[in-house]
């Protein structure tokens, strides 16, 4: 997310801690590489300059001048105008209103709108357990239309039919009083979008707001955009009381500019983030957490909520009771733990929300093949039996031919896996029975901690 501008931020951020004192000298160095890094990255100037302006008043009074750590309170100071520049904290989703409530969907073509809708349906219905409808007003590209249905199915949501010889005016009335009769929680308004701002469309989206009335009216903006972002933003701030951002393709080699720039230029909070092409890739954005990630300091929490949204937590159970109870870890749970990974997003999700330190320790790693790699693993023991996942000593010269073929592997990747797996199932028997605190002071993991760990309930 946002790659140059985190990797150029964070090593500034190095360089701001290791400094002893700070004086108007280097607070004005560091602030210039500042500057060329959000110009680099596509934020807009005048909200450069506005930031600039608000970290040197503060970087040079008495917080940071007379701080025993300036540099760590110059990084603060940093974060925190980040944060705000962005919008304080979480801004959520306003429902309300008098059901079915109306949330309309603009911005241009390509930026995600369609998708969005069907990934906000989902967040709707899981988190706010709404019953939610959609219909799409976009008349001028059929496939629009059957997209939305398709995904609409895949978020959980009920889809309202609309054709492209009807107006968008009468689709989005139809489709109000169709939710009011069967008492729908929320309609979600698919709009139609161009490839540049044009008259037509403005005037368009301004009936549909009048007619429909929405609580919300979000501004779907690709991130990837850089500066064009900031002056689709004021077009659509001009026509539309905007009420919300939502920040689509994060996930992307994004210069990061749009996610600070677009808050500054309309006024309107950012509410989400789309960082993934899954149908639950949609994150309530906080600006705070986002700004640690841009600084490189991961974000943690966000990084916890992922890993417990994704893991089975009795299945996790089970195989933990097995494991101590000594009963033998099977490939059947090697598969069940990598299919989890995958539930979480995959290595490249995760490591995104680490800070730039630990991410930089594992900078050598190649996560494309890393995530190749396990689905190869995948594919292999999808490819044994019942029986030979529980007793992988029968896999003998021929059934490893097999399994390779079913795979579409050659013969040594399978040996790389069992190998693998056996030296898995070593640890396993070691964790049995507290052995786990052996096992860390053999791999010296008790150095630094003075044996104050609490033990294992393995």
């Amino acid at each position: 997310m946002a790659s140059a501008l985190t990797e150029k931020l964070s090593r500034l951020v190095k360089e701001m801690r290791g400094q002893a004192r700070i004086t108007e000298s280097n607070v004005q160095d560091m602030l210039r590489e500042v500057r060329m890094a959000l110009l680099e990255a596509d934020v807009a100037l005048p909200v450069v300059r506005d930031f600039i302006a608000r970290v040197k008043e503060k970087a040079l009074g008495q917080e940071v001048l007379g701080s025993l750590k300036p540099g760590q309170a110059l990084v603060g100071i940093v974060n925190k105008e980040l944060a705000a520049t962005m919008g304080e904290g979480v801004s959520d989703i306003n429902l309300a209103a008098q059901p079915p409530a109306v949330i309309l969907m603009a911005g241009l073509q390509g930026a995600g709108k369609t998708t969005t809708t069907a990934k906000l349906a989902k967040h709707l219905i899981e988190k706010r357990k709404k019953k939610v409808l959609t219909v799409s007003g976009d008349v001028y590209r059929p496939a629009a239309i059957e997209q939305l249905k398709t995904v609409t199915r895949q978020a959980g949501a009920e889809w309202f039919p609309s054709t492209p010889d009807q107006k968008p005016h009468d689709i989005a009335v139809a489709a109000l009083d169709y939710a009011k009769k069967h008492y729908f929680d929320v309609l979600l308004v698919d709009t139609a979008g161009r490839l540049a701002i044009d008259e037509v469309l403005m005037q368009e989206i301004k009936d549909l707001h009048a007619t429909l009335n929405p609580v919300e009216t979000l501004f779907v903006v690709d991130a990837m955009q850089g500066q064009d972002a900031v002056n689709t933003a004021k077009a659509f701030k001009e026509a539309l009381p905007l009420t919300g951002i939502v920040l689509t393709k994060l996930d992307g080699d994004s210069r990061g500019g749009a996610a600070l720039s677009v808050r500054a230029i309309t006024g309107a909070p950012i509410k989400f983030a789309g960082v993934s092409e899954k149908i639950d890739g949609l994150e309530v954005f906080d600006a705070e957490r986002h700004a640690g990630r841009i600084l490189g300091m991961g974000d943690i929490v966000a990084l916890v909520e992922q890993v417990a949204a994704g893991v089975d937590m009795e299945a996790a159970q089970k195989l933990a009771a097995k494991v101590k109870s000594g009963d033998g870890f099977d490939l059947s749970d090697f598969l069940g733990q990598l299919q989890q990974m995958k539930q979480m997003g995959g290595l490249s999700s995760l490591m995104d929300k680490l800070p730039s330190q630990l991410t930089a320790k594992a900078g050598q790693m190649d996560l494309d093949k890393a995530e190749k790699d396990i689905k190869r693993k995948e594919g292999i023991i999808q490819s044994m039996t019942p029986l030979e996942r529980r007793k992988p000593e029968l896999i003998k010269a021929t059934r490893k031919k097999r399994i390779a073929a079913g795979a579409g592997v050659p013969v040594h990747e399978v040996n790389r896996l069992l190998k693998e797996f056996e030296q898995m199932q070593e640890m396993m028997k070691k964790m049995k029975g507290g052995g786990l605190m052996k096992l860390m002071k053999k791999m010296g993991g008790m150095k630094g901690l003075g044996g104050g760990m609490p033990k294992m309930p393995f």
